[in-house]
């Protein structure tokens, strides 16, 4: 009894949550011709709802929003392509209203510098690292392992003395 509750309002629950986008659009803005309506849909849902600007226009209430819904319908009523329609809203209201950005060199850079800076300081690491890496592994001359002995020995002699020095 208690599981098929919970799978009952499981169901509810998961049936509820994809019924954001079927509310928005209210049956007064529903285009008769279906593949117009097809259109507008799927031209609303790349739009940005400017008020709430987390959602497309097609799963907003927002008056805007809805206003946005009308201006595609009647604009793909009068005949325009689906570029026109976009064209026309951008050209009112900016790139932020499109929810995928096109592809332009101001994005390009916006996208790219990182990317660049990251690559640059990468570059400039491995360089680093490399200038900081000793020239030579050779092993001392003979003349300079018996000037290290040498030292060595007089310094072993000093501290094998008693006496400590305070440097």
């Amino acid at each position: 009894m208690k599981a098929r509750f919970s799978l009952a309002s499981l169901i509810l629950l998961l049936a509820l949550a994809f019924t954001g986008a079927a509310q928005a659009v209210k049956p007064d803005e529903v285009l008769q011709d279906p593949a117009l309506e097809a259109r507008a849909r799927a031209l609303s849902e790349g739009l940005r709802c400017m008020v709430c600007q987390n959602q497309s226009i097609d799963e907003s209430d927002a008056d805007l929003a809805r206003d946005l819904r009308i201006l595609v319908r009647q604009r793909l009523v009068a005949g325009d392509t689906d570029q026109q329609v976009m064209d026309y809203i951008v050209s009112r209201y900016g790139e932020f209203v499109l929810l995928k950005p096109r592809f332009s060199l101001r994005n390009a850079l916006l996208w790219g510098t990182p990317v660049l800076l990251l690559l640059a300081g990468g570059l400039f690491i491995l360089l680093s690292a490399r200038s900081r890496r000793p020239t030579s592994d050779s092993a001392l001359s003979a003349e300079e392992q018996a000037a290290l002995d040498k030292m060595l020995s007089d310094q072993s002699g000093h501290s094998s003395g008693g006496q400590s020095r305070d440097v």
